[in-house]
């Protein structure tokens, strides 16, 4: 069993320790430790980084995780394989870790004032690189998250001592005021306290105080699903860096718009309906576009049956061509589009005709090779062949199915 020394103190920066098993795994090499400083992940805190130092060997440890034999510390290997009964020398990467600290402990106030004001209960915890998030059940407003980034650092602020206590047996009157409570415990039960704040049961590391917290500030919140809300936020050092990266963003979005003055969303909004009279100017000038190409190939279309084929070669994007052919056999009665590129194919009738159009892409791939699928009014597809070919063989297939 490995000596846990992060929980005796969490501040522990170096130690000492033995090599109890090494594994490779990869590229990678594990190791099991008499003893470690480094926190395996669990509970939505990450696991610790920093390095394993032996005499002829350097593992730059970049997880520890918990398994059923035991902590493993995971990394990349300098030198030779590190052997059981070694000494080595154990270094902690410390920002990573202590940021870890204060996020962990700006949960825990986070979480207990959203219970205090809305009875929100927390469900779910996971730190990442750059924030971390929690889960609540229920739903959440721009002033709720206000009321509570208030009064949560309001408690920062206040320096409130943060305390943990081990218990083999939960006394009751721990037990009655616990936020997250416990049904069941195996061996020793830890039960982190923030004041009067909060009182819960967690195995994360945390600060002695609510001032190392540093600042408590929500970046963003949303529905997860029915009944969950998300929300995202930051501590300490990581808070200073992503609200610069959002305002860095911010300013530089702002920046690019023809009117610079904030706030950001109306110059947004004002872009967007640029935008759309943008978008219907130029609807109605490609549908009258439309209309002379329309006629054009009208002028030179081929009569098959008592029906006009238009065919043609065009380079125009896929949803481009399906909306014109659609579009040309709707106002054109008695009409089929065969319509060829380079990268796909296009059959539409108009529904006067009794031909479907997936019947005849189907025997143009039968014979020219490819793929495509549709309906009886619309079928397109991919088919590796010349778009000249293939309009061929199309026309042939169609005078079949016309004839038959």
């Amino acid at each position: 069993m490995t000596e846990r020394m992060y929980y005796k103190d969490p501040y522990l920066k170096e130690a000492e320790a033995t090599i109890v098993e090494v594994r490779e795994e990869g590229e990678k090499v594990a190791i099991k430790l008499d003893k470690t400083i480094f926190y395996p992940e669990g509970g939505g805190q990450p696991g610790d980084r920093g390095k394993i130092i032996g005499e002829q060997f350097e593992v730059l440890v970049e997880n520890t995780i918990e398994k059923a034999d035991g902590i493993w510390h995971i990394g990349s290997l300098k030198g030779e394989i590190p052997e059981k009964g070694e000494k080595v020398k154990l270094q902690l990467d410390w920002d990573w870790r202590y940021e870890n600290m204060r996020t962990h402990t700006g949960q825990h106030i986070l979480s207990a004032i959203l219970k205090k004001l809305y009875d929100l209960d927390t469900s779910g915890f996971q730190i990442f690189e750059d924030h971390a998030k929690i889960e609540v059940n229920g739903e959440v407003t721009w002033e709720m998250i206000e009321n509570v980034e208030i009064e949560a650092n309001n408690i920062v602020l206040q320096d409130v001592p943060v305390t943990i206590e081990e218990y083999k047996y939960l006394p009751d009157d721990i037990a009655r005021i616990l936020r997250k409570h416990v049904t069941k415990v195996k061996d020793k039960i830890r039960i982190v306290k923030i004041g009067d704040i909060d009182v819960t049961p967690c195995g994360g590391t945390h600060v002695k105080s609510t001032r190392e917290v540093g600042l408590i500030k929500v970046i963003r919140f949303y529905k997860k699903s029915k009944g969950t809300w998300r929300i995202e936020f930051v501590c300490g050092k990581r808070a200073i860096k992503k609200l610069n990266e959002i305002l860095r963003d911010y300013w530089t979005s702002l920046d690019l718009m023809p009117n610079k003055n904030p706030p950001l969303s109306e110059r947004v909004r004002e872009v967007l309906k640029s935008i759309d009279e943008l978008e219907e100017k130029f609807d109605s000038q490609r549908k009258e576009l439309w209309k002379w190409k329309e006629q054009a190939l009208l002028g030179r279309s081929w009569e098959v049956g008592h029906y006009n084929v238009v065919t043609f070669v065009e380079e125009w994007e896929m949803k481009d061509a399906q909306a014109f052919a659609v579009d040309f056999v709707k106002n054109n009665p008695g009409t089929i589009v065969i319509l060829a590129s380079n990268d796909y194919v296009i059959f539409a009738r108009n529904e006067e005709v009794p031909v479907s159009m997936k019947e005849l892409l189907q025997k143009v791939i039968d014979e020219l090779g490819g793929k495509g699928g549709g309906t009886d009014n619309l079928a397109r597809g991919k088919i590796e062949a010349e778009p000249e070919d293939i309009i061929d063989v199309a026309l042939e297939k169609l005078k079949e199915m016309l004839e038959t």
